[in-house]
């Protein structure tokens, strides 16, 4: 084989490769959509309403406890993983820490990264364990932002280093401290910051084996911070095969506002890191 007909058959199965990946998750977003979002039609309270007493048994109510329970512990998750995600960040640039440190420290949030969701909840369950604690909304919160921690701090540390240089040697130029200095370039790498946040974000509402040992399972409204919750992955998880139609018309109307809630999220990253980029240095003029 010639490398003209090599390259043709690579670039054939290159094509074919992507298109059967897309067309699977246009099949799986259209399924859902189609299913679930006949379902909210139909009946759109069933976000706003919470679960009555038999729900597991005649759908009755709605499932606003999942959606509060997504809410009550993924945003508490994100900013506590978003404060400490750029504290690593900033660390690890080369005005504080050593190179050989960061590209270790680099090597093993990659690998946490790439670490399956499940293990976070596992680990987490073993603290739970030892400490004699039950499944709560705190131990969620905690295993989300561990969860979420690795994928912050490499989206801020990308954006720290892609900031202008310039932007550090003006700023120590004028006699800035290295304090005043990080201010300015987390000022200037915002775009990217603001990204990684609302990608982790995505990412911890969507997620349901971190959640799966640590938040517990409940049919009813979120009562404490120490009380078990259950968020929109797993009453999608526990629904989607029940015996009951409605339920399983309730687990399809979720996996829509869940797939929705992600897209918007992606779209809203997207666009609020053109608009700022636009305020920054090295960005896109308006």
């Amino acid at each position: 084989m010639d490398r003209y007909r090599e390259q043709r058959f690579f670039e054939a199965v290159i094509k074919g490769s992507a298109a059967v990946v897309l067309s699977v998750l246009i099949l799986v977003i259209g399924v859902t959509v189609y299913r679930g979002g006949s379902v909210l039609i139909s009946d759109p309270t069933i976000m706003i309403t919470p679960p009555g007493g038999s729900y597991m048994l005649d759908a009755e109510g709605g499932f606003l406890h999942a959606v509060m329970g997504s809410i009550l512990i993924v945003v508490p998750a994100t900013i506590i993983s978003t404060v400490l995600a750029i504290s690593t960040a900033v660390y690890l640039q080369s005005d504080y820490s050593s190179e050989r440190f960061t590209d270790y420290t680099n090597t093993l949030l990659n690998s946490l990264w790439g670490t399956p969701p499940i293990i976070y909840g596992v680990f987490v369950l073993t603290l739970m364990i030892a400490a004699g604690a039950r499944a709560s909304l705190v131990a969620g919160i905690i295993a989300i932002g561990i969860f979420q921690y690795p994928i912050i701090t490499r989206y801020v540390d990308e954006a720290l280093q892609s900031a202008p240089e310039q932007v550090r040697e003006a700023t120590y130029g004028l006699g800035a401290t290295r304090i005043e200095a990080s201010k300015m370039m987390i000022k200037s790498a915002l775009p990217g910051i603001v990204a990684g946040v609302i990608m982790g974000f995505a990412r911890g509402i969507g997620d349901a084996a971190t959640v799966l040992f640590t938040a517990g399972g409940s049919t009813r409204m979120p009562a404490g911070p120490f009380e078990p919750a259950t968020t929109l992955p797993i009453l999608i998880f526990e629904q989607a095969a029940s015996f009951n139609a409605e339920l399983r018309a309730h687990a399809y109307a979720a996996s829509f506002l869940l797939i929705t809630a992600v897209l918007l999220l992606i779209l809203i990253s997207k666009l609020l890191t053109r608009r700022m980029s636009r305020f920054t240095i090295g960005g896109n003029p308006p």
